[in-house]
């Protein structure tokens, strides 16, 4: 726990804070109010494959000083930042592997998860008849040998649990990653054409059970959108806490270092845990927010595109965007190339 006698404005903190001063402004900078946090807990029983996040295997001697350094770390902010958060999100890695001591099992295989099929489901009912009234699901599609038919049975299967928000991800083959190194040995093979017929009777089943599809990956019952990530979205301010987390404040934005073992030592120690820094600029912003809000319902304002009337314009007739309350959102063919529709604007 935070030792209670330490209440003071620490050095480390007076740094981060003159750093953050400097990088964002010659006169003085207002304290900043992050209402928003993310929390990255990196460690894991055992690494997937296909994962490029930031994680290693859980060492429990190392959690408990970890867990110190994060509640240090949140403690200092204190001293930059007025922190009242709306939301807070835990990511990783595996969040749930600091206690206290999709539905194929052969695809769980493939993905290295250590769940079967019916271990997910079995807790999905526990945490329903513990009382959570929000509960999401994650999905993958477009992995090594899976079939549009075990597809469907996925989503038919998540449909009929009625969870509350579904996350439906196409398989990408990260660096740094197991899936990366072998699909350059030619092992796996990536087919883009494929995966556009599993993004599309995803929108099809899902929204066909109710599901309102209010970002590319994300689809939710009326309601239990996710507030958070809505927040990245549109380009609010978020502090990370964790090692690896990135964080956005104005026009700064800094991550820690991606090893839990130095982060702990820098936090414990009163030294920064910020490995790199990034000044943005008005445009960087400008062109971010674009290319994310492209990707949810609401589209992007009118007026943010003015500059690229062009190729709006192509868009509109090739079908991939249109008009809606003043704003221009992808239609049902132009989310599946929502990437390369953004690309034209950033």
């Amino acid at each position: 726990m935070i030792n209670r006698a330490n209440h003071n404005f620490s050095p480390r903190v007076a740094a981060v804070s003159a750093a953050f001063l400097n990088a964002a402004s010659d006169k003085p900078y207002a304290r900043a109010a992050i209402r928003h946090l993310y929390v990255h807990i990196p460690f894991c029983a055992r690494i997937c494959p296909y994962c490029a996040f930031y994680k290693d295997l859980l060492d429990r001697s190392q959690a408990r000083r970890f867990c110190e350094a994060l509640l240090r770390d949140l403690h200092d902010q204190h001293g930059v930042f007025t922190i009242s958060p709306k939301t807070i999100y835990f990511g990783g890695g595996t969040p749930t592997a600091l206690n206290t001591s999709s539905w194929d099992d052969d695809l769980l295989k493939i993905l290295g998860r250590e769940h079967t099929a019916a271990q997910a489901e079995q807790s999905f009912h526990i945490l329903r008849d513990a009382g959570f009234l929000n509960i999401n699901l994650d999905l993958m599609f477009g992995l090594p040998g899976q079939t549009i038919e075990q597809w469907q049975k996925t989503l038919e299967k998540t449909t009929s649990l009625c969870p509350d928000h579904i996350s439906a991800y196409c398989l990408t083959y990260e660096e740094d990653t197991e899936f990366f190194v072998r699909q350059a040995r030619g092992e796996l093979k990536a087919d883009p054409d494929t995966g556009s017929d599993f993004f599309e009777l995803a929108m099809w089943i899902l929204e066909g059970a109710g599901y309102e599809h209010y970002e590319i990956s994300n689809y939710a019952r009326p309601g239990f959108s996710s507030v958070h990530n809505r927040a990245y979205w549109s380009g609010e301010d978020y502090l990370g806490i964790g090692s690896s987390a990135f964080s956005t404040v104005g026009t700064r934005r800094w991550q820690n270092l991606a090893d839990y073992r130095a982060y702990a030592d820098r936090i414990l120690s009163g030294q920064s845990p910020v490995g790199s820094t990034e000044n943005l600029t008005n445009e960087m912003k400008r062109g971010e927010k674009i290319a994310l809000s492209l990707r949810t319902r609401d589209g992007v304002p009118a007026a943010e595109l003015k500059r690229f009337m062009r190729e709006t314009n192509e868009f509109i007739a090739l079908g991939l965007l249109r008009q809606s309350n003043g704003n221009f959102v992808l239609t049902q063919k132009g989310k599946s190339l929502a990437d390369s529709v953004a690309e034209a604007f950033v």
